[in-house]
């Protein structure tokens, strides 16, 4: 396998062989201690709340290493979820981030291009850069605004991979149509702004 770098807004990630180095770059805008401070943490967050997904029932990368500022992970090969996404799939994705919700998990970056389907046809997440744990309706509501919105953005049948999604939602998480209906709201609130 070649090896690939990539920068991100927060990180820089190196594909080298089988693995994945994810690596947490220096703001120079930040004091140096504090930002020291900051990356350590997110790093340490984020590779927490990985496994704790996974332990959860939600596939996700396997860790294999943490230092400071990165995280050494499996490398899963294949399509990202918004070249291949059918309902099934969708349904799938809802099932999954019920799973995360209900265990308090929020993703903060749920889009199409951070869920993976692999080789074995497991959908995996990825990237829990912005991840955090909350228990609110408008975090959850929020997570799942931003896929919606990954599926407008991209794909022209969103409205039945949004039906397919909520059956998934709904059969893995108590609290989904609470959830929902915040969802509404969050749109309701994006066309109001537009309108201004």
């Amino acid at each position: 396998m070649n090896e690939e770098r990539f920068q991100c807004a927060e990180a820089i990630v190196e594909l080298k062989g089988g693995l994945v180095h994810k690596r947490r770059i220096e703001k120079r805008y930040r004091v140096k201690a504090i930002d020291k401070w900051i990356r350590k943490e997110r790093t340490k967050s984020e590779a927490k709340l990985i496994s704790e997904a996974r332990r959860k029932g939600v596939p996700t990368p396997i860790i294999f290493d943490i230092n400071d500022y990165e995280i050494v992970m499996e490398r899963i090969e294949d399509d990202l979820a918004r070249e291949v996404i059918n309902g099934a799939i969708s349904d799938k994705i809802g099932e999954f981030v019920g799973i995360l919700h209900k265990n308090r998990i929020i993703h903060g970056d749920l889009t199409t291009s951070n869920i993976i389907m692999g080789r074995d046809n497991s959908i995996y997440f990825i990237d829990f850069g912005l991840s955090f744990i909350e228990s609110s309706t408008e975090a959850r509501g929020v997570d799942v605004h931003v896929f919606f919105q990954s599926l407008g953005g991209t794909h022209e049948s969103s409205e039945q991979l949004r039906d397919a999604f909520i059956k998934g939602y709904m059969r893995t998480f108590p609290n989904a149509s609470q959830v929902l209906k915040r969802v509404k709201e969050i749109e309701q609130r994006g066309r109001y702004v537009e309108r201004k």
